[in-house]
């Protein structure tokens, strides 16, 4: 999966990636999207749910993640779809579908999409950290990294919290509470 996506990203030369529009969904407009979300649904949660919607909200203030990214955080060719399902696996090779959401992004990004994404933990758990050990960061990258995962998980929070409230069965019965903690763990 990391070579397939270490082919992904290096696909589309600089000069051309430098033209390709901005993948949807990106940190800045999820930003805005929680903002809106919060008043809505902080009267709905309790406990530990609370305490990790706000944890998560009072980091975004100070995040800044709705301003342009640092140029020392590359651009790539992301997929931008982090569902487990979008990775087919032949036997001997791992293959992207599903670019719909595709566009310019960052591997900070794209990476803690994937990561973060709700089918790595709900049924068969991707080993997060052999995972990322499959790709060199610079630091600023990491940071980046770091930051996009949390508020990944943040809008996890929300999405899960939309369906349980809607009745949507397709996720774990504890999945709220279960995103709850990862979100604390990742801003611990």
């Amino acid at each position: 999966m990391a070579a397939a996506l270490r082919g992904l990203h290096a696909a589309v030369p600089a000069e051309v990636l430098s033209a390709v529009p901005p993948r949807p969904d990106h940190a800045a407009e999820l930003v805005a999207r929680i903002r809106r979300w919060t008043p809505t649904m902080r009267p709905h949660v309790s406990g530990q749910v609370t305490q990790a919607m706000d944890g998560g909200v009072a980091w975004l203030a100070s995040a800044h993640l709705d301003r342009p990214g640092a140029p020392e955080v590359p651009p790539v060719f992301g997929a931008g779809d982090g569902n487990l399902a979008n990775f087919l696996w032949d036997g001997s090779t791992v293959r992207i579908v599903d670019f719909e959401d595709s566009g310019r992004i960052d591997r900070g990004f794209e990476l803690a999409e994937i990561t973060e994404h709700v089918a790595s933990w709900a049924e068969h758990p991707l080993d997060v950290s052999s995972f990322l050990n499959q790709f060199d960061f610079t630091r600023v990258e990491l940071d980046r990294l770091r930051d996009c995962r949390r508020l990944l998980a943040l809008v996890w929070l929300f999405l899960l919290l939309f369906d349980a409230r809607a009745g949507n069965r397709r996720n774990p019965a504890d999945a709220v509470e279960r995103q709850g903690q990862r979100l604390l763990d990742l801003l611990d």
